[in-house]
Order: C-alpha cells, then structure tokens, then sequence
C-alpha cells in the first residue's frame, strides 16, 4: 500500500492511497466469504461458498466493489496513523481509480479539528450590556401573585369574567363522535389562564352558572396523535366563583412569612429581583462576549466540520423531541419553520458553537492554561454525587470508556472562559463601568432574604382556598 499525503484546504488534508493487485485479492477472498453467507448454492452450507462460484454468481465487478470496500477501512485506519493524522469528522471517499497493474487509487478527503494560533484580545475589552431595572410595577406583580397563593373563592351570581374560576363539565367531540379522555366532570377551571383546551376561555366569557355553552376548540399538541386536532366544545357551567384577594397588611405579612411589616417583604422582594436581573444580564453579557470574539476570530471552518455539527444537533433534538412523544416534523409546524430554514439555522448554530469551542481552546493555548489531575479527581468527585455514585467506580468506568480526555477538555475550555469573563468589562449604554457581581454570599442579609424566599416559595405551593359554604 502506498500513499501519499497533500493540503486540500484549511484543515483538510487530501489522503491517496494506492492498493495494489495482492491486496486486493486477498480482499476478495474475504469479501467472497462473507457474500456466501447470502447465498444458496445447491451443495453447499451458507458461508462455505467457494470463492469461484460466488464471483461466478455476483459477477466479478460487485466482487471487486466489494473487496475495495472491505479492504478501505484498515488501509485509511493504516494511513492515518502512519501519516500521524487525527480526523475530526468520517474520513471523506472522493473518488477511485483503476491503476496500472489491476491495483486502485482511493482519493480520501481527512477534516481535521481546527486550530489557532492567536486569539481577538479581550483584556480590556468593553462589551455593553442592560441589566432590566426592577420596576414598583413588578415588585407590585410578586406580591399579587403571593396574594393569589391565599385568595379565597366566592359563588356570584353573574356571567363569568376573566379571572373567575368555574366549576364545569367539559366535552369534546369531531363530528359528533366524543373524545372520552378530552373531557372533564366538575372541572374548577380559571378564566383566561388558556391553561386546558384552546377555545375554552372564549366560550366560558359571559355565561352564567347552570348554562351550556358549545363552541370550536383546539385539543393541544401533546395530546397524543390526535394532537392540533379541531373539536366541538360542550361545557356546562355549575358554577361561577371571584376571585378575592387578602388586602396586603403588616398582619397578613406576619401571617404568610417570617417577615414583619410590608416594608420588609417589599425590600426583600426588590433584592432579590435585582439579583435576578444582574444573574440575567451576567448571562446575557457572557453570550455578547463569547459573540463578539467570535466574530472577530480569524477562522475557516472547513464545511465537512460544519455539517456534522448541525446534523449532531438535529440528531440530538430529534432524540429529546421522540422521549417527549413529538415528532421532528410536528415540532416544525408548532415553531413554524420550513425545513429549509430550520436546516440552516442548524448550520448558523453550528458555525456559532465550533467558532467558539476553538476560540476556549486557543485562548488556553495562549494563557498557558492547563488541567491537573486534582481538578480531574474534583470533576468526577462532584459528577459522582450528582449520580449517587461511588467517586473511585465512577473513574475508574471514565477510563475505561475514554472519557476521562473529554472530561479534561471541558475543564480546560472552563477554564478558558473564567479567564476570558475576568478580563472583559461590562459597561451601560454610557460607557459605565457595570458591577455584575452576585451579592455576597455570607451577608448576613443575604442569608435572610434567601431563608425568606424559600419560604415563601413553600408557601406559593398552596392552591387558592374556597370560601367555606354557609
């Protein structure tokens, strides 16, 4: 076997390789063993064919398409290694040829992982960002919605209103013909929630307790294979119930948290939204700044790199879509895309993501950064407990899988990126300098606020109460 090594573009290298008339007799020899197993040749077992008769049989040109598929995988496998070459994607058959003297030349495109040798500077680098300011308007909403938790209900003899809640018996039906598991008795159900059958809240609007009312209506997407489908709404209201909110007190305050006075849960509100809205920007300065050094980096992704990414990712989508009972197709008419333009916003995001992934790496690679063995061990510590795993039988099974590389590398590219988010500067539209940075952990504030929180959050658990009937 002969080969020979040149630069086909950017990252590709084209790989010819040459085998010669003996390799591919040998081949096949193979190639006619394993064609025998499918056929039926009167006096002979499946698989013990003489070679004669099978190239007889299958002619002898699907004989040698056949050797030269057999005997490929071992000569690439052979030349990648003997060439030093590591292919970042399945090695790409371009072209064969007969040669002189019965041998072939196999034209074989290797895509390797890119790499760079300088990177955008980011030391410095101003990158803008908003952080959402918290509004009285919002804080006014958290604590509506806290209210909402210990509303209590009461009948009303009126038409039903957005907001009200009904109890109902609900049927749906196509053509006459009801769907058993679309229907409900004695359904307590909140006006304009659009959280049931799509239609519902339209038709409830304006009727009356101890009436019909019978309308279009649209079962939701995960409802099985009759999902999306348009139905005939028979909903007969029983009963028509407000909404009354607690008024916001220092005494209802006391009542539903560990806080005193209003005062005091508002403050603890603000904080914690503006510690939501600075979490919120952090990210969204992160993306701007991984962006933006993207774009600047000096890169072309060869195409083969590109299209494997994207077909990952669709893979990937696909396989979450299948668990979740959708298909590929349906989640495209729900999000109303085109395949066309879901393909290559696939690619968009592929390009995004390899641009990015070389960009970590190649700024290790200028910083000197490295990965030691204790932040490995840490690493698969802290992966251990979140599987409920012994640490040792975790790594031990890494090792043996060849995962422990990858593992390192997505330290490394974490690394990276620490690197990268201490050195850019956050700024507001007028050139501010921007403090991203979380509250401090061990305030003893801080420690209140989010003891309160989470009380709170049990108690927002609790499902509106009805009045008790006289």
């Amino acid at each position: 076997m002969q080969t020979q090594v040149t630069e086909a573009g950017p990252f590709e290298r084209l790989l010819k390789i040459q085998l010669g008339e003996e390799e591919l007799e040998a081949a096949k020899t193979v190639a006619a063993n394993k064609l025998s197993k499918q056929l039926k040749v009167k006096g002979f077992r499946p698989g013990k064919v003489p070679r004669q008769i099978v190239e007889r049989m299958v002619g002898a040109d699907k004989l040698r398409s056949e050797a030269i598929d057999e005997a490929l995988p071992e000569a690439v496998g052979n030349a990648l290694e003997a060439e030093d070459l590591s292919p970042a994607t399945r090695p790409a058959i371009t072209a064969i040829e007969d040669i002189d003297g019965g041998g072939v030349e196999v034209d074989v495109v290797i895509t390797l992982w890119p790499t760079v040798e300088a990177v955008p500077d980011f030391v410095g680098r101003e990158v803008e960002v908003d952080i959402a300011p918290v509004t009285q308007e919002a804080i006014d909403e958290q604590i509506d919605r806290l209210r909402g938790q210990y509303a209590t209900l009461e009948d009303v003899d009126r038409a039903a209103e957005e907001g009200d809640f009904v109890m109902i018996d609900l049927s749906a039906a196509v053509d006459g013909d009801v769907i058993e598991d679309a229907g409900a008795t004695d359904l307590l159900y909140e006006v304009g929630s659009s959280s049931f059958v799509e239609g519902l809240d339209a038709l409830l609007v304006g009727v009356s307790a101890d009436e019909t009312a019978q309308g279009p209506g649209v079962l939701p997407e995960g409802f099985g294979d009759r999902g999306g489908e348009e139905v005939e709404l028979l909903a007969t209201v029983k009963a028509v119930r407000s909404k009354n909110l607690p008024e916001v007190t220092d005494e209802w305050v006391q009542e539903v948290s560990e806080f005193e006075t209003v005062d005091e849960l508002v403050s603890m509100l603000r904080h914690n939204m503006n510690e939501m809205a600075k979490a919120t920007a952090r990210n969204d300065f992160q993306d701007r700044v991984m962006m933006d050094l993207a774009e600047d980096l000096s890169l072309d992704l060869p195409q083969s790199l590109i299209d494997t990414e994207a077909e990952a990712s669709i893979h990937n989508l696909a396989h979450r879509l299948q668990e979740q009972g959708i298909g590929l197709e349906n989640y495209l008419q729900i999000t109303g895309q085109s395949q066309e333009d879901f393909i290559a916003d696939s690619k968009t995001q592929a390009i995004r993501t390899l641009k990015t992934r070389v960009l970590l790496e190649g700024v290790a690679k200028v910083e000197s950064i490295e990965v030691n063995d204790d932040e490995v061990l840490e690493a698969v510590s802290a992966l251990a407990s979140q599987a409920e795993m012994n640490p040792d039988e975790l790594f031990r099974q890494l090792e043996s899988d060849g995962r422990l590389d990858t593992l390192s590398d997505d330290i490394l590219r974490r690394k990276a990126l620490e690197a990268i988010m201490s050195g850019v500067v956050a700024i507001d539209e007028d050139g501010n300098t921007i403090d991203l940075e979380p509250a401090p952990a061990d305030s003893d504030d801080d420690n209140d606020f989010d003891s309160d929180e989470a009380k709170l959050e049990s108690d927002s658990d609790k499902e509106v109460e009805e009045s008790p009937e006289e």
